[in-house]
């Protein structure tokens, strides 16, 4: 597995599909002349918007199609792992769309170290309201394009409606995931019990569902695995997985920096998010501590100062270890799900090692 060739071809494909799917094919004769500049403004976010990241969704695709298929040895194969590396692109497209709408949602300034997607149209178009609209319909434009990447590539696989099919799965899960996500935001902070496990739900609705177990299913049905086999072994290995990476991604919100990031340091606890680890550190804090966490994330906004002061909390309280110990535990079901596979000792040492980029700094060998 080399994540840096495999990184330059999914960049490469990525290019391609959303200038081919995003764009007007062939002429812009039916887009009226002064109407032109914005259409081809919001184009070129999407290329804008589709750059960099660490593929993580892609790689995991590939590499566990590659773990069970084997090299490519004929030209059939190569064509299927032609195939293989669009599903993998059209769910880097999707994680796009979903970043784009989400930007919108939280009002965010700032995606991977750059304007978000709605920001840039706004400076763009110079009003507001058009530059949200604009990104709106860029996020619903690039949703609508990885649809149809993964139409066009299974088209003629023996799993094509398989493959359509999980697919469109995972976007309504992502869309269910998110009303789940604007909900928790409603719930009271007296039940913290409660509270963290809704947000490990949302997780596997809202991040799980794409960021683990579709690449395995897409992969796991490209290789001619059954359709309750593929289903099985994806969730049982996607899920914990995907669960333990949304905690470690909160985690990096408060023990990161926005140069790492590309966003805020303490982003979630400036917009109030509940999180597993806001629950946690009621659980575990002192009556003191719990009802100055409460007096903090009941106030409208919070300041700098306030932001460091909760994330001394979530230290002091045992939080942050806490959640350290459930990524380990996650990580644990994700390991133990791969071995009952029954796979070669190499297949599964190669599917742990793609299962790992997830979670670099928990799954290295202390």
């Amino acid at each position: 597995m080399s994540d840096s060739s495999s990184i330059g071809a999914i960049e490469t494909r990525i290019r391609e599909l959303v200038h081919d799917y995003v764009g007007v094919n062939g002429t812009d004769a039916p887009i009226t002349p002064a109407l032109r500049p914005m259409f081809h403004t919001v184009v070129d976010q999407a290329l804008a918007s589709s750059e960099g990241g660490k593929r993580l969704r892609a790689l995991l695709t590939l590499d566990a199609y590659d773990v069970l298929a084997g090299a490519p040895d004929s030209t059939q194969s190569r064509s299927v792992r032609t195939k293989v590396l669009d599903f993998a692109c059209a769910i880097e497209v999707f994680q796009t769309a979903a970043l784009v709408h989400d930007d919108l949602i939280d009002d965010s300034d700032l995606r991977r170290g750059k304007p978000s997607a709605h920001c840039a149209l706004t400076s763009f178009a110079g009003a507001r309201s058009i530059g949200r609209g604009l990104g709106l319909m860029l996020g619903d434009m690039l949703a609508t394009a990885c649809t149809l990447i993964m139409e066009d590539a299974s088209t003629g696989m023996v799993e094509h409606r398989r493959l359509v099919e999980a697919f469109l799965s995972m976007q309504h899960d992502v869309e269910v995931g998110q009303v789940l996500d604007l909900a928790i935001e409603r719930m009271p902070l007296d039940d913290p019990q409660a509270l963290a496990e809704a947000s490990l739900d949302v997780f596997r609705w809202k991040t799980a569902s794409y960021t683990t177990i579709a690449p395995l299913m897409l992969a796991f049905l490209a290789s001619g695995m059954t359709s309750e086999a593929a289903n099985l072994h994806c969730h049982a290995i996607g899920l914990p997985l995907g669960q333990a990476f949304q905690l470690a991604d909160d985690l990096l919100d408060v023990t990161g920096s926005s140069r790492s990031t590309g966003k805020p340091v303490g982003g979630d606890i400036r917009e109030g998010k509940r999180t597993v680890l806001l629950a946690d550190a009621m659980m575990l804090g002192t009556a003191a501590q719990r009802v100055q966490l409460q007096q903090l994330y009941e106030q409208p906004f919070r300041s700098d100062a306030q932001v460091h002061e909760t994330i001394a909390l979530f230290h002091d309280t045992g939080a942050i270890e806490h959640s350290h110990e459930r990524i380990a535990k996650l990580w644990s079901q994700t390991q133990e799900s791969i071995e009952a596979m029954g796979l070669t000792a190499a297949q599964s040492q190669s599917l742990r090692k793609a299962c790992e980029r997830f979670l670099p700094d928990f799954t290295a060998e202390r």
